[in-house]
């Protein structure tokens, strides 16, 4: 197989990554970049196929040890992160995976999740208004720090049942964990995930503790609850599943929501369809339906998921052999020109639209109709409410990101017109 080295935590990458991108697809579709010992697959197609196949996964734990892997030991400093992982369903295989993916759609269900609509509206209705105030007082308006950060923790916090008092750690404790799932963190990075790890399990164990004394309304609650086949979350499932649908849902959420408003910027056309949508239609609208699924495949929040290849198999010509890791890049299948029609262009009526933000097969993602949800209410309050709404860069205040693996803005900046 080709090798080829790039780097994936190059702030300039992470800034424009779709150059490169687009030569991968053509020059090399798949390569081995040496540097991180990975295969990377970059075309729609192949993509898609890899993530459907039985034989690639999450994880080998299952199947091999370590030293059989010739991987190097854990991390000391992430003993409770990497017990964390190995209790919550992204990282696990059938039969484990299995059934903790049915306990979880037994209580978080679609009736659960769009009878969450009019509390969204709410809440997105308070974040307007106090963007509006900020705006009455002559304070400079972040989208990232004053809409799009506080909308998704809110409404999992909601979901969850967290008390309001106890909201002000989610985001720091969520933001301390996924920075580990980048590759090349640092030491720092790795002792601020591990003790996010044992704060925030220990939290929710004490909630799920009172939970079971008093059942409310609420997805721990329900979880707790739930049984398939007489089987039941352990505690330590609980409490990792618990924890994934907050750095999962949040980051999905948040980083798409800023890389929409920032790509209607880019393209004002479409931002003026939806802006006309807004004032005559409501979100359930389908022009807002298929904008929200366009936004996610034209800057997809989540740009890469590893897989690794759990039993030996040959595609197009090349070898996959038991323990392999590939980073399949969803961003660059998003912009594939063979799958999608006017790939670099911004679409918000495209129909013909399965994009890989969220996956595809056994692992796609749970907490998906919550995203879109989220997303669908958010853009059209706020076009509606504010219609001339505009990013406003300046020359020494660029676009930022945090980084490549989980690539979402640190502030945009905008003036509500």
């Amino acid at each position: 197989m080709i090798e080829r080295s790039f780097n994936l935590n190059d702030p300039d990458f992470a800034r424009n990554p779709y150059l490169l991108l687009e030569s991968f697809r053509d020059e090399t579709p798949f390569f081995y970049d040496p540097q991180w010992k990975q295969v990377y697959v970059s075309r729609y197609e192949d993509i898609a196929f890899l993530l459907k196949d039985r034989r690639m996964g999450r994880t080998l734990r299952h199947l091999l040890s370590r030293d059989e892997l010739g991987w190097p030991p854990p991390n000391p400093r992430l003993k409770a992160f990497t017990e964390f992982n190995s209790n919550q369903m992204l990282d696990n295989e059938a039969p484990r995976h299995t059934r903790m993916k049915a306990l979880s759609l037994k209580a978080f269900t679609p009736q659960r999740v769009e009878g969450m609509r009019a509390g969204i509206q709410k809440i997105v209705n308070g974040l307007l208004d106090e963007l509006e105030t900020r705006a009455a007082s002559g304070q400079p308006i972040d989208l990232h720090d004053h809409f799009a950060e506080p909308l998704p923790v809110i409404v999992i916090a909601e979901l969850l049942g967290i008390p309001e008092a106890d909201r002000g750690n989610l985001r720091p404790w969520s933001g301390a964990i996924v920075k580990c799932y980048e590759l090349g963190y640092s030491d720092d990075q790795a002792d601020a995930a591990e003790r996010a790890v044992v704060e925030f399990s220990a939290y929710i164990r004490d909630m799920l503790h009172e939970r079971r004394k008093h059942p409310t309304d609420d997805l721990i609650s329900a979880m707790a609850q739930a049984e398939v086949d007489g089987e039941a979350f352990s505690e330590d499932e609980l409490i990792g599943n618990c924890i994934l649908l907050l750095n999962a849902g949040h980051e999905a959420t948040v980083n798409g929501t800023t890389a929409g408003m920032l790509a209607l910027h880019h393209f004002p056309g479409q931002k003026a369809l939806l802006v006309e949508a807004a004032q005559h239609e409501t979100n359930t609208a389908p022009i807002f339906k298929t904008a929200i699924e366009e936004m996610l495949r034209y800057d997809s929040p989540l740009p890469m998921f590893e897989r690794f290849v759990m039993d030996d198999f040959e595609y197009k010509g090349h070898q996959f052999k038991r323990g392999m890791e590939l980073g399949l890049i969803y961003a660059s299948g998003n912009r594939d020109p063979r799958r999608f029609e006017g790939a670099n262009k911004l679409d918000v009526s495209r129909k013909d639209n399965p994009h890989l933000t969220f996956g595809l097969g056994t692992h796609y993602c749970l907490g998906a109709p919550l995203a879109r949800l989220e997303m669908q209410v958010a853009f059209h309050a706020l076009l509606r409410r504010f219609p001339n709404i505009q990013v406003k860069f300046t020359h020494d205040n660029q676009p930022e990101y945090g980084g490549f693996i989980l690539r979402g803005l640190k502030h945009l900046p905008v003036v509500l017109g």
